[in-house]
Formats: C-alpha cells, structure tokens, sequence
C-alpha cells in the first residue's frame, strides 16, 4: 500500500483532507470528529508537561481555537493529530516556562537503562474492593509519572500511553529515534522505582478479605451450621 511521508496510506490522507475542507467551513459534524479523535492524545500530552488536570484541558481548548481558526495554515507535511500535537505541546510549554523559565525538551543527558514497567490486572466487573484497589493503584501509578523529569515524562507519554511509534514520537519531540529510545528506557526505570516507593506501605494491605465477600462467606457458614452442615 503507497504511504506518504506523513506515515498515512493515500486513502487516508484523502479522507483526513476532506474532513479538514468540511472543518475549514466550520461543518460541526467535522469539527466535533476531529476533536473526539485528538481530545484524548491532547489532554494527556498537556498534562504531561503541566501535571495539572485543569491546565491540560484548557490547553487543549485553546489549541483547537487556534487550529480551527488557522486551518489554511495547514499545509499538510504531517498529518493533522500531529499538527494538534504540536501546537498543544508548544502552548503547553509556554505555560510551563511561564512558571520556570527553563522548561525544555531535549536538555537530559541520555542514559540507556532498561527495565519493565510493572503490570497491574485489570480488576473483574463486579468486584468494588478490587475497583477500590485498582483506583487507588492509578493514583499511585500517575504520581509516579507526574514525577518523572520533563523529557522523560513526554516520551514515556507518547510511546506507552498513547501507543506512539518510535518514528512518530521522534518528529513529534523533535528528537532522534534513538534518543526516544534510551529516554524511554530510563522512564520505565524511574516509573519502578517511584511506583515501588510508593506502593511499599500499600502492599501490607493486600488480598483484603472484607466487605462483600467477608458478608457472604459468613451468611453462608451460619445457612450451613443451621441446616445442620
């Protein structure tokens, strides 16, 4: 199948022109698919610069204004979800340098260390204290990421949170694919250890056997010793 430089089969790219032709004449129905299709990558890569929830959603916000308002300054060398990138990350930085002058992408020393991050099961439906758990298990896993170096942060983001491929992840940071490599390494380490610093106390807790099951194994051994065994 013929791609483009941009990484999109022909087809591809002739559906995403049409749908931006229709966004340029402010058609909702196009405006509202290109944002259901980017919301989701824009949030979370403003977030991963700003670690603030409400900051990211503004970012993203404003970054479709400004695509929306411009889109005959897209000329198409990429593709469209990463002209928005773009243009969050730049707004995003902007924001950030506003609070620390020197915000920067691509100024840590690149270090290859490896390592797996760790995997946490999905809870089954129906379980509330594995819900619970579970919850409280994102909670520490965002920290841990919202306390990884900028750089770090950023590529771990676009690679294992958003499925970016190295090549994509790459232009969009404008790094080289081996630095998003190495920097990827290193995020995984340092996501292990500041997981494991901060699950510790929470593991002694663990295979909790209360609530519901507690309930019910109880009402189920008194329903046997009434019944006579």
């Amino acid at each position: 199948m013929q791609r483009t430089a941009a990484g999109l089969s022909a087809g591809a790219r002739a559906s995403e022109a049409e749908l931006i032709d229709r966004a340029r004449g402010r058609d909702e129905a196009a405006l509202r698919e290109i944002m259901q299709a980017n919301n989701r990558r824009l949030y979370r890569l403003a977030r991963g610069i700003l670690r603030s929830d409400s900051e990211a959603e503004d970012v993203v916000q404003e970054t479709y204004v400004r695509a929306f308002t411009h889109l005959d300054g897209f000329r198409g060398e990429s593709g469209l979800s990463t002209w928005l990138s773009r243009i969050a990350i730049n707004e995003a930085l902007g924001r950030a340098r506003s609070r620390k002058p020197h915000v920067e992408l691509s100024a840590l020393p690149e270090e290859a260390l490896d390592a797996q991050i760790i995997k946490f099961p999905v809870s089954p439906a129906g379980d509330p204290e594995r819900t619970m758990a579970q919850r409280e298990i994102q909670r520490v896993v965002e920290r841990a990421i919202d306390e990884l170096p900028d750089v770090f942060r950023m590529v771990f983001v676009a690679r294992v949170m958003e499925g970016m491929n190295i090549e994509e992840t790459a232009d969009l940071l404008g790094v080289k694919p081996e630095t998003v490599k190495t920097r990827l390494h290193r995020a995984r380490t340092m996501l292990r250890e500041n997981v494991e610093k901060e699950i510790g106390p929470v593991v002694m807790d663990a295979f909790p056997f209360a609530g519901w099951r507690c309930e019910r194994l109880t009402v189920s051994v008194l329903k046997r010793l009434a019944s006579g065994g």
